[in-house]
């Protein structure tokens, strides 16, 4: 029974635990934190150690001393719903009794973690079956266990936590993260103008990055104007995309930037490119790591998404909510924004769910989540567009996000 529910809880944890990471594992077996490093842990796991710690707020607090900024921290512990069913187990004899003393409820784990200044990141439940009965195990723990009923009667708890952010709001401008702002530009020739007038410049310095692709229009020619027109005003780098697709074009303008802070505004501006400054302050300020825009808060003007749309946008918004653990109520705004150095960590892993995102929106938030980044969303207000039309095909892109969900889950979900 140990050895089946291990390898189970292995497999939860490879969603989390990237190769080649510096991991510090702690549980019954091996309780005793390493001696500290110069190089901090990305992951520290806590298996089962809740159940027998003594004191599980110094638990928390030393495993809080031996983590930097981007440490998570990862939590395994049995539903206390399972007490009397492991303590049956044990006096049968099925089940070596490993002196489980506290039995916490995931509100206790959630003080505990802020007690210790930790911030919880999501929560998942797993397994209903934690003895390898041929072909049914395996079959109900991976594709019953994570729908919702089920989840709720599972024996394993696994809670994902980073250590707190104290946001410094003295710090000299010139010292602030700079940012690069990429646009992927598709016959939004009439866009062009309003967007290099528009660009508010944040930090320490703002570059903006324009990626051209295949336009039938004049945008490429006005790409060249405006980079001319607003030179010595605005620092601008201009490429056109081999590949196709938004995705590709902003991979392409991601390679090309230099500064910090990587955001993405649609060539549209219906998301008002006055908007980005409140972006910039939520993640330099720690309120977020993946600052992702929602559009679904705010009043929207009266042509800026058709009902279908919206229709998708929250059944969309639902299904990341199921896989991922956290609320969401818009995943396909076209503004994300994130560290360059946990983008260049989410690239280097991007092979786990594949590349074949034409968007560029779900590979940026499945691949946050695998991080254990700490995604918030920001409400804007959108706008209509203003010239030229869209470039989404509803139906035929709808189907694409649908089929790459599906994929997703069996790699977050059902594993």
């Amino acid at each position: 029974m140990k050895r089946y529910l291990q390898q189970l809880l292995e497999q939860y944890f490879s969603f989390y635990l990237l190769p080649g990471s510096n991991i510090i594992r702690i549980d019954r077996d091996h309780a005793e934190f390493p001696a500290k490093t110069a190089n901090s842990p990305d992951y520290i796991v806590l298996n089962g150690i809740v159940h027998s710690a003594s004191d599980l707020q110094e638990l928390f607090e030393k495993t809080r001393s031996h983590c930097a900024p981007e440490t998570r921290v990862i939590i395994a512990y049995y539903s206390s719903l399972w007490k009397p069913l492991i303590g049956f187990a044990n006096w049968l004899g099925i089940r070596e009794d490993q002196g489980e003393e506290n039995w916490v409820a995931p509100s206790d784990i959630q003080n505990f973690l802020n007690l210790a200044d930790f911030e919880l990141l999501s929560r998942s439940q797993h397994i209903l079956i934690p003895l390898p009965i041929p072909f049914i195990s395996n079959f109900i723990n991976r594709w019953l266990a994570p729908l919702p009923f089920f989840q709720s009667m599972s024996l394993v708890n696994i809670a994902i936590a980073k250590p707190m952010h104290h946001g410094n709001n003295t710090i000299n401008k010139a010292d602030m993260p700079s940012v690069s702002v990429i646009v992927a530009a598709r016959n939004e020739a009439g866009n062009m103008e309003a967007l290099f007038q528009r660009l508010p410049q944040m930090g320490s310095h703002t570059e903006l990055i324009l990626i051209e692709g295949g336009s039938s229009d004049h945008t490429w020619d006005e790409m060249h104007k405006m980079k001319a027109k607003y030179d010595g005003k605005i620092d601008c780098l201009i490429a056109r995309q081999e590949g196709k697709g938004k995705g590709d074009a902003v991979r392409k303008g991601f390679a090309m930037a230099k500064n910090d802070i990587l955001m993405i505004l649609d060539a549209d501006l219906t998301v008002p490119p006055e908007e980005l400054p409140k972006f910039y302050q939520a993640i330099v300020r720690g309120k977020g790591e993946f600052i992702n825009g929602s559009r679904l808060v705010y009043p929207q003007e009266s042509e800026a998404m058709r009902f279908f749309n919206m229709v998708g946008n929250k059944f969309f918004a639902l299904a990341f909510s199921f896989l991922l653990g956290q609320n969401f109520k818009d995943t396909l705004c076209g503004t994300k924004v994130m560290y360059r150095k946990q983008y260049e960590r989410l690239a280097a892993n991007r092979s786990y769910f594949g590349e074949f995102d034409p968007f560029g929106d779900f590979d940026l938030l499945f691949g946050a989540a695998r991080l254990g980044l700490k995604i918030v969303e920001l409400p804007i207000r959108y706008k209509n567009r203003t010239y030229g039309e869209t470039n989404i095909q509803r139906w035929r892109h709808g189907m694409i996000l649908l089929r790459m969900t599906v994929f997703a889950a069996r790699r977050i979900k059902f594993i």
